[in-house]
């Protein structure tokens, strides 16, 4: 066979092995996104018993922790949480040597958690004994009970190692969480405490709502500010003992702070907050959950963690009460209408000071406006120009600048009131007149409508009947 019909030959069996290859490649590619949409889907849709039990049962864990942490946040207490998480540990040592001291099974989950409870509520106790009783400040007792407690917790667990047959206790994971080894009992126990927790905060939604914001108009009142303190601590008790399972001591305080804290990025009312908050920490249990069973390597308690945490940043940048982008969307709003008040106060004091202010046409040269403040021509150029756009300039060139009528009126009302509150502090607060006009140019641009019929009122003498529009300025031009 000559060498021209071999050289086909070759390229069809190399063609043939390629294809081959390709087509291997192509089924096994195809049957590996089978098998993870099929893998997604019984995750995402709860196909499989444990993955329903461990999501549930987080989610309404994130639920009740976001909904009492609100109540800490505002009470300044977040800390609370975590000395509270950490005096669970003693309680759970205890419980498990008391029950194999009886010939019992050490690690029933019911009675661990019975003895977590009343160590967090002994806890509780402490804390309150040692801010009144020794006058000591809330966040030092806190720091007591917290390292007492885990002290003591870690030395129990350390006995526990040397009890025979007790070595395998298997306790730590009350420190770091197993949320995996969630059982049905295990999830009924935390649906009927979630449940209850959330129950009760919306009971006692109105005595909460006034213990966080006014604690002493409350006892003036005869609210029993004590225990309904002691009432809302025993919840943060309860939600504590409920996610040891789950997430563990170390990490429940991260579920009692971070959505609150979140949430507050996003209102200032109470009642949206804590719904706020309580979706946030579920979808926290949620999303986290979800995601250690797609990736079974990573620990279900610190992945709802970094979720949590996630909405926080999300939070802490865009939201629309606190965040960090509205805040300085807010200042550079009020830095420009600050600047564009002093130009027009500024305005209006040239015309003043020209035949007491009946000139018959209200143009400023750039170097009378220069001379008022302390604008570079740059800045001051910037802001005309700004002006301009809003239609309270209706001509500006080389020369100098041309008040349009609405700007006539703007300046007048912006220079009134910074006259009425320097007589407000001359009349009221013994301020020198040749030192008052700094003083009103710190709150003269927040004055509304109600505070300024507030400070008209407050200068009867001064403002008399058929009194000039705008009082003469108090300290000389």
């Amino acid at each position: 066979m000559g060498t021209g019909a071999v050289l086909p030959e070759m390229r069809v069996r190399r063609q043939t092995r390629f294809a081959a290859v390709g087509l291997f490649l192509l089924l096994t590619g195809t049957g590996v996104l089978i098998a993870l949409e099929e893998n997604l889907l019984k995750v995402f849709l709860l196909r499989n018993y444990n993955t329903r039990l461990v999501v549930l049962s987080t989610t309404l864990l994130g639920i009740s922790s976001g909904m009492v942490g609100s109540f800490l946040l505002l009470r300044r207490r977040s800390l609370m949480g975590d000395a509270l998480s950490h005096a669970t540990l003693p309680g759970i040592a205890l419980a498990f040597m008391g029950l194999v001291a009886l010939g019992g099974v050490g690690k029933e989950l019911g009675w661990l958690l019975g003895g977590a409870a009343l160590s967090g509520l002994l806890g509780v106790v402490a804390v309150t004994l040692i801010c009144r009783l020794p006058r000591m400040k809330e966040d030092t007792a806190m720091g007591i009970v917290l390292s007492v407690f885990y002290g003591a917790g870690v030395a129990l667990l350390g006995l526990i190692q040397e009890m025979p047959g007790a070595g395998a206790a298997g306790l730590e994971t009350f420190i770091y969480g197993k949320t995996a080894s969630l059982v049905g009992s295990d999830f009924q126990i935390l649906w009927l405490i979630t449940g209850g927790v959330v129950l009760v905060s919306a009971a006692f939604y109105k005595e909460f709502k006034i213990l966080c914001f006014d604690e002493a108009f409350a006892a003036s009142t005869g609210w029993p500010v004590r225990r309904l303190d002691l009432l809302l601590l025993g919840l943060v008790t309860a939600v504590t003992v409920a996610g040891l399972q789950a997430v563990g001591l170390i990490l429940i305080i991260a579920l009692l702070v971070i959505p609150p804290a979140a949430a507050r990025m996003w209102t200032s009312r109470l009642y949206r907050m804590l719904i706020l908050s309580g979706l946030i920490g579920g979808m926290s249990g949620w999303i986290g959950a979800t995601l250690s069973a797609l990736l079974s390597k990573l620990p279900a308690g610190a992945v709802i963690v970094l979720v949590a945490s996630g909405f926080f940043l999300f939070s802490l940048f865009l939201g629309t009460e606190r965040g960090i982008l509205v805040r300085l969307l807010r200042h550079l709003s009020l830095k420009r209408r600050v600047e564009r008040q002093n130009l027009l106060r500024a305005f209006y004091e040239v015309l003043e000071q020209r035949a007491g202010g009946r000139s018959p046409e209200a143009f400023v040269s750039w170097q009378e406006l220069l001379a008022r403040r302390s604008w570079s021509p740059r800045l001051l150029y910037r802001i005309a120009r700004r002006a301009l756009e809003a239609e309270l300039i209706e001509e500006m060139d080389r020369s100098g600048l041309l008040l349009s009528p609405e700007g006539l009126a703007a300046a007048a009302k912006v220079t009134r009131n910074h006259r009425l509150w320097e007589l407000y502090l001359i009349e009221h607060a013994d301020i020198a007149p040749n030192h008052v006009d700094r003083d009103a140019d710190f709150v003269e641009h927040v004055l509304g409508e109600r505070l300024t019929r507030h400070l008209e009122q407050s200068l009867p003498d001064i403002l008399r009947t058929g009194a000039p529009a705008v009082p003469g300025s108090p300290h000389g031009l």
